[in-house]
């Protein structure tokens, strides 16, 4: 199976700092997290942040409960992370998250995520069906930030 690549941008008017802060908090991520995936963090509190961090969640993905472990691979503190799955559903899953300052107050956030499908055969016929929903996390996610920290007219 060949990498996908989705990228999503958001403008929002909140400084690179609070984007930053808001999406480097892994308790966070159930919040901007699709309620379909009953997304759930195993990691024990008080959560990690930073290079090197790892967490576990679960998640259920069309009706089948998956377990998922994140690596923070790469942490600019402000500017951009990096987390990669290093056990879960993907053959590949590496989500880079940047944030810009835009030229009249504001921030630009933008996702990049390079996947692929395991499974062999079965993960070649699945793959639409996933990349739909990668597009449908973010649409969700997308709405969640517009209504948590405002967007642009």
């Amino acid at each position: 199976m060949k990498e996908e690549r989705f990228v999503a941008t958001q403008d929002v008017p909140a400084s690179r700092e609070a984007v930053f802060a808001f999406f480097s908090d892994p308790s966070n991520l159930q919040a901007l997290t699709p309620p379909w995936l009953a997304f759930e963090i195993l990691t024990p509190a008080p959560l990690p942040v930073g290079e090197g961090a790892v967490y576990d969640y679960r998640i259920r993905f069309r009706g089948l409960s998956l377990r998922w472990r994140t690596l923070i691979e790469v942490w600019e503190p402000g500017r951009r992370f990096v987390d990669r799955q290093i056990q879960g559903p993907y053959a590949l899953w590496h989500h880079t998250h940047r944030f810009e300052d835009l030229p009249d107050g504001g921030t630009r956030h933008t996702d990049q995520v390079r996947w692929r499908v395991g499974f062999g055969p079965l993960g070649r016929l699945m793959a639409p069906l996933v990349k739909r929903d990668i597009e449908r996390i973010f649409t969700y996610r997308r709405e969640v930030i517009g209504k948590r920290m405002g967007s642009f007219p």
